[in-house]
């Protein structure tokens, strides 16, 4: 790819080594659910891929099923909760729009757990609510998609489990990045998603406990356990095993990406940006900032043309010019059409930090010199 890629906490780019494990599992093809050779070696990718998956975070590789994506497995999640007699739902200011719609979807009350200015959860808040008549399924991923920021999950699984209510986590941004253990979080359940990982799009997965009940949503024969019907798509499915080994392999040197992700913070504070959610333990490859009067898009399109690949946070609204729903979550509602999301990944070096710092910099100066000119000709 020409250019400086920094968007992987949209979608990472594709790591060799699972371009190699998908071509050979697309050359030979066979239906993991056949009782013949092909079919055996299918059903064997898939089970290998099961098992990487799940020592990822620390799962059983029974409880881990396999789905088209982060989308569909948090849905099944919310489905799953809401079977198991959940009567009503608190989803997390600032969670991923896939959770949030699936629970407005759902016809079960929604509460919204609210978060500080660091965008952090407020669990004395969340203890109040759960207090509340009625069983609540909790849905708080771990870390933000836009700014990064961490949340106390476990801590918040000790207040959900003393009420007897669910805990679903959406760990999508975080596996690869930090270390994740299902069981140290104490998540009921827990999804996954292939193409932040270095594996391909299109390939997710729902992790469960012990004990929690999965629904299926899909229907049809009885593949992943009767749980998710529909042939297995076993090459992303080898991708994404694939690309949980990577991950698990390069944490280590994922984690150190926070030392460039900083010297680039410290330029572009000094030129004026603000880093959202700078105050909160954050995933050490994600930068989020902003400044006010300069819109997303001018400032992505002004970088793109530099060679600066980089979004506007969510990838499921990037391109539009809407308020970022994470900045104003967080009460700063004047940033919110400002915002800029950087992520870096494996491919990822510290020139490619620098070289994003100093076009954004330069790029701001020129901005706020033409709107000096603009306003000193309008007075």
């Amino acid at each position: 790819m020409s250019g400086i890629y920094l968007d992987y906490n949209a979608s990472g780019l594709v790591r060799p080594e699972v371009q190699s494990a998908m071509a050979e599992a697309l050359a030979d093809g066979g239906n993991p659910n056949a009782v013949h050779a092909a079919g055996r070696r299918a059903r064997a990718r898939v089970e290998t891929a099961r098992a990487r998956v799940a020592d990822l975070v620390g799962a059983d590789p029974t409880a881990v099923v396999f789905s088209s994506g982060g989308t569909e497995s948090n849905a099944q999640a919310v489905a799953s909760a809401i079977a198991a007699g959940c009567e009503r739902l608190i989803v997390s200011a600032t969670e991923h729009p896939c959770v949030a719609e699936a629970a407005n979807a759902s016809g079960v009350p929604v509460e919204i757990l609210p978060v500080d200015t660091s965008g952090v959860v407020d669990l004395a808040w969340l203890a109040g609510a759960l207090g509340r008549p009625g069983r609540a399924l909790v849905a708080i991923h771990h870390a933000n998609n836009e700014s990064g920021v961490i949340q106390p999950i476990a801590e918040a699984a000790v207040l959900v489990r003393a009420a007897g209510g669910w805990l679903h986590v959406d760990a999508i941004q975080t596996a690869g990045k930090i270390p994740v253990d299902m069981r140290a979080l104490g998540a009921d359940t827990l999804t996954l998603s292939a193409h932040k990982l270095g594996g391909p799009q299109g390939v997710g997965a729902l992790i469960s406990k012990d004990g929690a009940p999965i629904i299926r949503t899909l229907h049809g024969a009885g593949q992943e356990r009767g749980l998710r019907a529909g042939t297995e798509n076993v090459p992303g499915i080898v991708g994404f095993g694939v690309s949980a080994d990577c991950a698990a392999r390069d944490l280590d040197t994922a984690l150190a990406h926070a030392a460039w992700r900083d010297a680039a913070a410290d330029a572009v504070t000094a030129a004026g940006a603000i880093i959202i959610g700078g105050a909160a333990e954050r995933l050490p490859n994600t930068l989020f900032m902003a400044v006010e009067g300069w819109d997303s898009p001018q400032q992505l399109i002004t970088l793109d043309l530099q060679g600066v690949m980089v979004s506007a946070g969510s990838a499921c609204s990037s391109g539009k010019t809407k308020p970022s729903k994470t900045i104003m979550a967080m009460g700063l509602d004047h940033l919110a059409t400002g915002g800029v999301r950087v992520s870096g990944g494996w491919g990822t070096t510290r020139e490619d930090w620098q070289r994003f710092a100093a076009a954004w910099v330069e790029a701001y100066a020129k901005h706020r010199a033409r709107t000096a000119e603009r306003q000193k000709a309008d007075a």
